[in-house]
C-alpha cells in the first residue's frame, strides 16, 4: 500500500494500468480517481507533445481540471524526449504525489517506459546534438536506407532488428557509435542500471479476449478523431515549417499518415485506412510486449465489468 510521506517507503507499490490502444485505460483510471485520491502519471510517448491532442486521445481540459494528470504537454513537437528522461520525471512525480498524501497511478501503453521503471535501463552515452545534426544532414543526401547499410557495417546486430526507414533508431545507433566508438549492441549487452528500489511496479493489464472486437474499436476511434478535426490539427503542425515526418512526433501513428495526405502523397481515404492498419499493428506489438510480463494481473477489457474488476483488485491496497 502507498503511504503518505515525503518519500516512498522501501516496499511501496505503485500500480500501473496498462494495455493496448483503445483498451479503455483512460476510462478505467478516471473511474478510479473518482473513488480514491489518485493522481495520474501518463506513460505515453505521444501525449508528451503539445499541440497534439486529438490524435493522441489526450484527456480533455475538463478531465484535467477534475483529475490531476502528469507528463502531458511536456515538450514541443520539434523536441525529443528520451526514455531516461521519462524514468527520472516519473520517479520524481511518484515521490511528489505520495508526499501530498495522494496515490500515484501510472497509466499508459508505451511498454518501453513501463519496462524501464520495472527493470531499469542501460547506461548509454548521452545525446550529442552536433553529431545528431551531422547524421540528419548526411541522411538528407544519402537516404535512411543507406544510413541503415552504414549501421550494418559497424553494428550488424542492431541493424538486423531495425527497418531501413526507422530513422529515429538508426540515427541513435549511429550516434552511439560516433560518440563512444562502441556499437549500440555492445552497450545493450552490459548490465542494466537498476530502477529505483524505493518502490515497485505492479501491473493491471486490460487485454481483449477478442482481437476482432479490439480492431473495431480502433477503427471507430480513428473515425471519431477525423470527425473531431484531426486533419486540421495535423495541418497546423504541417504549416509550421519546422517539422518533418522523420521527427518522433510526426512519426506517431495517425499523424504520419495524415501528414502524407497533406503532402498529396495519399488520398484521405487511404490515409485513414493506413492509420487504422498501423494502429492495429501497434496494438499487436503492445500485446506481444505484455505477454513478456507474466507478473501482470489480466482483466478482459471487453468485459462490461472490467472497471469493477479493477476496483476490486485495488480496493485492498487503496482503502
Amino acid at each position: 500500500m502507498v503511504t503518505a510521506s515525503n518519500q516512498p517507503t522501501p516496499h511501496s507499490t505503485v500500480w500501473c494500468i496498462v494495455g493496448p490502444t483503445t483498451s479503455g485505460k483512460s476510462a478505467v483510471s478516471a473511474a478510479l480517481a473518482k473513488r480514491w485520491p489518485i493522481e495520474i502519471i501518463n506513460v505515453d510517448s505521444a501525449t508528451i507533445y503539445r499541440q497534439m491532442n486529438i490524435g493522441t486521445a489526450k484527456p480533455s481540459v475538463q478531465e484535467r481540471q477534475q483529475i490531476s494528470h502528469h507528463l502531458l504537454d511536456m515538450i514541443d513537437p520539434s523536441e525529443s524526449y528520451s526514455v531516461a528522461r521519462f524514468k527520472t520525471d516519473a520517479q520524481q512525480i511518484v515521490q511528489e504525489v505520495i508526499g501530498r498524501g495522494n496515490i500515484p497511478l501510472l497509466v499508459g501503453g508505451t511498454m518501453m517506459y513501463i519496462n524501464i521503471l520495472q527493470r531499469g535501463l542501460h547506461d548509454l552515452p548521452h545525446a550529442d546534438d552536433a553529431i545528431r545534426k551531422e547524421l540528419e544532414i548526411e541522411a538528407l543526401v544519402k537516404g535512411w536506407p543507406a544510413m541503415h547499410q552504414q549501421l550494418g557495417q559497424i553494428d550488424a546486430i542492431t541493424a538486423a532488428r531495425l527497418a531501413p526507414h526507422d530513422s529515429q533508431r538508426i540515427q541513435r545507433a549511429l550516434e552511439v557509435w560516433r560518440v563512444s566508438g562502441e556499437p549500440l549492441s555492445a552497450w545493450l549487452a552490459k548490465p542494466l542500471t537498476h530502477s529505483s528500489d524505493a518502490f515497485s511496479i505492479r501491473l493491471i493489464s486490460l487485454e481483449p479476449t477478442n482481437r476482432i472486437a479490439l480492431h473495431k474499436r480502433i477503427e471507430s476511434r480513428f473515425n471519431a478523431m477525423l470527425d473531431e478535426g484531426l486533419v486540421d490539427e495535423v495541418r497546423a503542425l504541417f504549416e509550421r515549417g519546422d517539422l518533418n515526418p522523420d521527427m518522433p512526433s510526426i512519426r506517431c501513428v495517425g499523424y504520419r499518415q495524415i501528414w502524407a495526405h497533406l503532402k498529396n502523397e495519399l488520398l484521405l481515404s487511404d490515409a485513414r485506412e493506413q492509420a487504422v492498419a498501423a494502429t492495429r499493428q501497434l496494438a499487436k506489438r503492445q500485446l506481444t510486449w505484455l505477454r513478456s510480463m507474466p507478473e501482470r494481473t489480466i482483466i478482459d477489457c471487453l468485459d462490461p465489468s472490467a472497471t469493477a474488476q479493477v476496483i476490486d483488485t485495488l480496493a485492498p491496497h487503496f482503502n
